[in-house]
């Protein structure tokens, strides 16, 4: 059954089996709610509340609550917005911003966008904020289902392709403008370095080498990575080179937001390395938010790349 979620089997999971696709009939002819063998729990939740899945809920089969001004009700609600993710030194740094917009207008200022979804892998998001938490709750619940079912964890790009499926089934919401896009990294214990995959609104994944952003301020995080960025740094350079280029995208998109020194709001910084997912505390963070707005005080647009002649 880990074959389709590792990569290494074609089609859809549980195809040509009602048992294993949780839509088993009982005696009465409805599922019987303990006697679903299934390793997925996003399975085994369609079929007894599939409005419980992300982007299941949308009544009157539009999202917008007005249909003299459509989209309205979309642009109303929060919106996540940059994720930037970049390879270590045997792992991954995954960071995010803190805010949340609602059009043009500041929804929040201290969202969370950063999560573990196990003890070697993480996840941040970027768009509707709503449908990406129950993506990232739902993600969780179904890793540690999959592993209580099977006695083993999915290897990383199960985990990856697990993760696509669901954003797929998003597809339906996306087009009424409920967008999420979830950026998801790993510590890939068979090879023992970090990997990134990214993902479109239909699905995917896509991995990405040494780094990669997603957001509205991805464009200019990815172009200050390209200058900061050098293979094999340590976590904490990585760190480091992740808040310099989450600086950047604020300085340039409004949607963004940077290290907030008043109100002590500071980018989410994790690591995933063999040693597992650690959240970096707020005093870590913090830290390095001071030290890059401290330098940026001295030299507004940041660290010069050194070139490398012959």
């Amino acid at each position: 059954m880990g074959s389709f979620f590792d990569g290494s089997k074609a089609g859809p999971p549980y195809a040509g089996d009602p048992r294993m696709s949780g839509r088993g009939q009982g005696a009465a002819g409805s599922p019987p709610f303990l006697g679903l063998q299934t390793s997925s729990f996003a399975d085994f939740l369609a079929s007894h509340s599939p409005g419980l899945l992300p982007g299941r809920m949308m009544p009157g089969g539009s999202a917008d609550p007005d249909p003299g001004t459509p989209g309205q009700g979309v642009r109303d609600l929060p919106h996540a917005t940059t994720i930037i993710a970049a390879v270590c030194d045997r792992g991954v740094v995954l960071a995010g911003d803190r805010r949340a917009t609602a059009g043009n207008m500041i929804a929040k200022r201290d969202v969370e966008k950063v999560f573990r979804s196990d003890e070697f892998s993480g996840m941040g998001y970027a768009g509707t904020g709503s449908v990406g938490i129950e993506f990232v709750r739902l993600f969780q619940v179904e890793l540690e289902h999959y592993e209580k079912m099977e006695g083993r964890s999915l290897s990383l790009e199960g985990k990856a392709n697990r993760l696509a499926w669901m954003v797929r089934g998003n597809l339906a919401a996306a087009m009424q403008g409920l967008i999420v896009v979830p950026l998801f990294v790993g510590y890939d214990e068979d090879t023992g370095h970090g990997r990134i995959f990214s993902y479109d609104v239909a699905g995917g994944p896509y991995e990405e080498q040494r780094f990669y952003s997603i957001g509205s301020g991805s464009l200019f995080a990815r172009g200050a990575l390209k200058k900061l960025y050098v293979d094999d740094m340590s976590p904490a350079d990585a760190a480091l080179a992740c808040v310099q280029a989450l600086y950047d995208a604020a300085d340039d998109d409004s949607a963004t937001g940077g290290p907030d020194l008043p109100r002590r709001i500071f980018p989410v910084i994790a690591t995933i390395t063999a040693d597992g997912f650690r959240k970096l505390p707020e005093a870590e963070a913090a830290q390095i938010a001071e030290q890059v707005v401290r330098e940026r005080l001295v030299r507004p647009d940041g660290p010069a790349a050194a070139l490398r002649n012959g």
